[in-house]
């Protein structure tokens, strides 16, 4: 669905991106690990059309979309969330998500003034198809409180809730887990799970959290000074040598023996 090919992206002499190639299939949860400064938001905001890049080339379903602005990319169905949650805090939970829909008939003062009855047709719509979305993601009962008191972990939930009000074909989530109590990150795993199995989404995941990587994403691709590293299943990952030396470390390499009973 997603092809990737040789990008690169410098800032000054420092190469974030550097030479990455890789290929996202439709259907699948790919996680996307790697330590801090291994490129992997950068990656992910190239992609999305937030940074252009120094070079190379990003496909989606065959066609070339590098250096497209997110707003044209969101059109073809290409979204993406973000470490920190961008929420309306004075908006309710549920306005955020009724704001979602492009091109509300609401939004043009001539068919406000002139079309009062099919505006509020299509805000009953948007409105019902939030309901929906607030119940699917178990947070109905948050619906009218403000979203900027809502915990950090509802926010991630309500993210992906934005995701879900408009034709999303492949999501990139950056790091959902982050600040995420257990509870909510479970909620969010049979979420992600569940709109890939029954709506046919397409993510790609960056998360420190194996744990959550193990659940959910297969396969992994492990990132690492701007490179691509590895790809396979997560017990793959974890015996890649390679991997173990520049990201994982000693202790997890030790940790990885003694589950084996070697050490």
């Amino acid at each position: 669905m997603i092809r990737v090919e040789n990008l690169h992206k410098h800032f000054g002499g420092f190469h974030a991106v550097d030479g990455a190639t890789l290929e996202i299939e439709k259907g699948s949860i790919t996680g996307l690990i790697g330590p801090n400064g291994a490129g992997k938001t950068t990656l992910f905001n190239v992609i999305a059309g937030v940074l252009p890049p120094t070079s190379g080339q990003v496909l989606m379903e065959g066609e070339d979309i590098t250096g497209l602005a997110p707003h044209a990319l969101f059109s073809k169905g290409l979204l993406r969330t973000f470490q920190v949650a961008h929420e309306f805090h004075s908006m309710t939970v549920r306005e955020n998500l009724m704001m979602v829909p492009p091109g509300q008939s609401g939004e043009n003062l001539w068919s406000a003034w002139f079309h009062g009855a099919r505006v509020r047709e299509e805000e009953a719509r948007i409105r019902a198809r939030a309901n929906e979305v607030l119940e699917f993601l178990t947070i109905d009962h948050i619906a009218d409180e403000k979203a900027g008191q809502i915990s950090g972990g509802q926010k991630k939930l309500l993210e992906l809730g934005r995701t879900m009000m408009t034709d999303a074909k492949i999501v990139f989530l950056d790091e959902v887990g982050a600040g995420v109590n257990r509870t909510l990150l479970n909620t969010i795993a049979d979420a992600i799970l569940r709109l890939n199995k029954e709506q046919g989404y397409t993510f790609v995941v960056i998360e420190h959290d194996m744990d959550f990587i193990g659940r959910i994403c297969d396969p992994v691709i492990c990132m690492a000074e701007g490179k691509v590293l590895a790809e396979g299943t997560l017990d793959e990952i974890k015996a890649n040598e390679q991997v173990i030396e520049a990201y994982l470390g000693t202790g997890l390499k030790n940790k990885v023996l003694k589950e084996e009973g070697h050490v």
